[in-house]
């Protein structure tokens, strides 16, 4: 137990004290009564020295903190104690999922969608529990679904549900995690016939094999993805593969590749209006969102011109997009720190990490670490 709490805690790059702070913050937020500072001193301390339980409140806490599941925060697991005949269990759960039909596929759906939208507004975690459980209410719905007309629309549900559950788990570092629910999403895509969902898993896997050190490998399963799709794709979604194989390739020192792949991204995006789809709608793809990637692939090109990109992106940007805007604000100070503008690097900085504080986001807590030990050596030589 102490290991993984530990673990989190780090992960996150805050101390004990600042533990402390945000539970304390969580209790006034939620009006939930919790102990005195200097008791939640101690528990922490008791907690990961395993000296102390962590009780089932204080973990709900935890891990809507920390972004972790309960697997991640506790190596226990609890056997569940049930002597009933087992045939008798299978028909109650074959019955059960035989009742799931069209409405409740679309209930399900909009549930990933209100996940999806507190996501982008809020982060992604303090949202850890309810995403686990309504991923493993869709797993169970399919695994006891028998006709395949019936469970093609549930594991096209589940895809959904399992890509956006899989870039969570990345925004909070949960790299296994989020590597696992990109393998759930993909066979969930395959069995639903939809190349459209397993591509954007596909795409999206990418991330986390770039965040892992191996962004030109990431690159390929990029290319990968649009082959398998080949004449299935939407123009829109053709866009934003074109667009991630930019920034991955950017990303390996390869900025020819780069720039053909963002002159792709352009072309297919063209004369498409709105900025979702309706059969895929965990893609949000504009001009403006893809002038804020063209901009941060040119900012890791250091090109000069990713300030002008990412400045009218900002300002276009809606407001509920927080991470995006935390985004921008670390190109734009990795930009100007290109250019030897400090000042307006470390401003941007600020703006970032207000924002970050805001949805809790480890990978981008860890690029402005980055950015700011670039900046203090910048600042340090001058």
């Amino acid at each position: 137990m102490a290991n993984y709490l530990r673990r989190a805690r780090l992960a996150r790059g805050w101390s004990q004290a600042r533990l402390v702070h945000e539970i304390e913050q969580y209790g006034r937020r939620r009006m939930v009564t919790i102990a005195s500072t200097n008791s939640l001193a101690v528990y922490v301390s008791e907690w990961e020295n395993d000296r102390r339980k962590i009780s089932s409140s204080y973990a709900a806490i935890l891990r809507s903190l920390l972004g972790t599941t309960n697997d991640e925060l506790f190596s226990d697991t609890v056997p569940v104690d049930d002597d009933r005949d087992s045939y008798a269990r299978l028909v109650e759960q074959l019955d059960a999922s035989h009742s799931v039909g069209q409405s409740t596929v679309h209930t399900l759906r909009h549930q990933t969608e209100l996940l999806r939208t507190m996501d982008r507004q809020l982060g992604a975690a303090q949202f850890v529990d309810q995403m686990q459980s309504h991923l493993s209410r869709l797993q169970e719905s399919l695994a006891f679904t028998v006709l395949p007309s019936a469970r093609r629309p549930l594991a096209r549900a589940l895809a959904e549900a399992a890509s956006l559950a899989a870039w969570q788990a990345l925004d909070v570092g949960a790299a296994d995690r989020a590597w696992r629910h990109y393998e759930l999403a993909k066979s969930a895509a395959r069995e639903a016939d939809d190349p459209l969902h397993l591509a954007h898993a596909m795409g999206e896997q990418a991330y986390v094999l770039a965040d892992a050190g191996r962004p030109e490998l990431g690159a390929q399963l990029v290319q990968e993805a649009q082959s398998c799709g080949g004449s299935w794709l939407s123009p829109r979604l053709l866009s934003w593969l074109a667009a991630a194989e930019a920034e991955l390739w950017a990303l390996s020192r390869r900025p020819d590749d780069c720039r053909r792949s963002l002159d792709r991204a352009s072309g297919h995006l063209s004369g498409i209006t709105g900025v979702r789809d309706p059969n895929l709608p965990g893609i949000f793809l504009d001009e403006t969102h893809l002038r804020r990637w063209r901009g941060h692939s040119l900012a890791l090109l250091g090109d000069h011109r990713s300030i002008d990109e990412l400045s009218v992106a900002l300002v276009a940007m809606d407001d509920t997009f927080v991470r995006a805007a935390a985004g921008i604000r670390c190109d734009l100070a990795q930009a100007h720190l290109i250019r030897g503008e400090s000042e307006e690097a470390r401003s941007h900085l600020r703006e970032a990490g207000s924002l970050v504080n805001l949805t809790g986001s480890v990978r981008y807590r860890r690029r402005i670490d980055r950015i700011k030990g670039l900046t203090d050596s910048v600042l340090g030589q001058q």
